[in-house]
């Protein structure tokens, strides 16, 4: 039976407290992909959010979001009680306000840590000796916010920016408090995810994750490995990633994370990517490896350049860094998003690997029959989309698309009217030879470009998006589940 999905991350679920959580919202959404016949829920990264709140920036490749910890399940355990009036009620349900969010959510989290640390130390004990990230995590962040929220680089106190021992066990000292909570979030959160994930297998679904190829500049991994990446002695980047010119941006993108520094990972057999992959796994049942591109030859821009326009392609580590994930975690479940410049190289590696790499539904309507996302152009071992968090919705592409191009679409899918569009994009990935098919909620719910989760190249305004409460209908389901037992998909009812 061939894979779909719906793509649906934690903080668009609607629910109490402004944010999408792991709590009773995420468990109704598992039972409506389960009526639905879907058996792949895809989310995005799931780590603190950072720059922008981009969960492409995030402060760490291993920690979990403190924001999506559910303050309903907490209660449910009696590590927090919580009164009616203490919930935060936004003004937009259909977006998240993160700065109160924030406010509101680590007050409560602080509270129930109170109540709970030491109940919880022995368990947190075993968390971290299992995860040694997480100590690392929690005493970076605690400094950051002493040093207010300061870029690691500007810290005021350079012994710590460069991990002296006596600096650090001042700070550990000083800092003690703070340095347990952040443990203790991530204790948190790694159970609730943990749960909610084996309820969703439980039901034959499939957790999806979204792993970044990059680490953000500012963040604790940078802190914590410096070798890994290409810095200067001050841990500032010598050289940042990006992409060049192309549809989204005629100046190109400029992402500003640090470059790795891959002969020296390849030297050291690759153990930094060897612990990022193997906690990817155990968070997820498959990873989708966002900017594959980058692993067969990534863009290179000098640090401080005002566009990517005068960045470089650098050939990258290849089939090296494959053969050892395979050596050391055999049996990895991944996806190749391997949109953008495609070359030989890159095709050569996705081949190589044997993942599926991706196609996008709305990408194919450019006038041109052998356009490499039309259905009939696509290979078999494809994660085939009708768009990703980076395309404007369904909706909104049928909306703003020119004339020639509703033409061209309505001639290969099969539509009358631009309202319905979204509908025969989705039947088309759906019914397509692709092994796996995924949906954004946004597309199913057929909502316009307001709805849209990230526009590429443009700071603010993304990341936000929520689910409306009831929207998730029987009825909507039972479609979908429909057009599952036709495309010969999923687990059908």
């Amino acid at each position: 039976m061939r894979q779909s999905g719906v793509l649906m991350h934690i903080s668009s679920l609607p629910g109490p407290d402004g944010i999408g959580s792991l709590g009773p919202e995420a468990y109704a959404f598992a039972d409506f992909l389960h009526k639905s016949g879907m058996n792949i829920w895809q989310v995005l990264p799931m780590g603190p959010t950072g720059y922008g709140e981009s969960p492409y920036q995030s402060t760490s490749v291993f920690a979990g979001n403190p924001l999506l910890i559910s303050i309903d399940r907490l209660a449910e355990q009696g590590l927090l009680v919580l009164h009616p009036e203490e919930r935060f009620v936004p003004e937009n349900p259909e977006q998240v306000d993160f700065p109160a969010v924030r406010a509101h959510k680590m007050k409560l989290l602080r509270e129930s840590f109170c109540r709970s640390e030491n109940a919880l130390k022995e368990k947190m004990r075993a968390f971290e000796q299992e995860n040694p990230w997480a100590c690392d995590f929690a005493l970076f962040t605690a400094i950051k916010e002493h040093y207010g929220n300061a870029l690691w680089t500007q810290w005021p106190n350079v012994h710590a920016r460069l991990r002296r021992p006596d600096a650090l066990r001042k700070l550990r000292i000083e800092l003690s408090e703070e340095i347990s909570f952040h443990r203790w979030c991530q204790y948190i959160f790694a159970q609730q995810w943990q749960d909610l994930k084996h309820y969703c297998n439980d039901l034959g679904i499939l957790m999806l994750g979204d792993m970044p190829i990059y680490c953000a500049e500012d963040s604790a991994d940078t802190w914590t490995h410096p070798e890994v990446f290409q810095l200067d002695r001050n841990g500032v980047p010598k050289r940042i990633a990006g992409v060049p010119p192309d549809y989204f941006s005629e100046d190109g993108q400029l992402w500003g994370n640090p470059l790795y520094r891959w002969t020296w990972l390849r030297l050291h057999k690759y153990g930094w990517w060897v612990d990022r992959m193997r906690h990817m796994a155990k968070m997820y049942d498959i990873v989708r490896v966002d900017h594959f591109i980058g692993f067969a030859n990534y863009y290179s821009v000098p640090h401080g350049a005002e566009n990517a326009r005068g960045g470089r392609w650098i050939i990258g580590p290849g089939k090296h860094l494959f053969d050892r994930l395979n050596q050391v975690l055999p049996g990895l479940d991944i996806v190749a998003e391997d949109l953008g410049e495609v070359n030989d190289r890159v095709r050569e590696l996705v081949a190589y690997t044997g993942y599926p790499g991706m196609k996008v539904l709305t990408f194919a309507f450019g006038g041109k029959e052998e356009n490499m996302h039309l259905p009939e152009n696509i290979p078999e071992n494809t994660a085939y989309y009708t768009g990703t968090h980076d395309n404007a919705t369904a909706l909104a592409w049928a909306e703003d698309a020119s004339d020639e191009e509703i033409k061209f679409a309505a001639k290969h899918i099969g539509f009358k009217t631009r309202k319905e569009a979204p509908w025969a994009l989705i039947q088309a990935v759906m019914k397509s030879c692709a092994r796996i098919a995924v949906v954004p909620m946004q597309d199913i719910l057929e909502l316009p470009g307001w709805a849209t989760m990230n526009h590429p190249g443009i700071l603010g305004g993304n990341w936000l998006w929520r689910m409306k409460p009831g929207a998730a209908t029987d009825e909507i389901a039972e479609k979908l589940n429909k057009l599952n037992k036709a495309s010969h998909r999923g687990n059908p009812a």
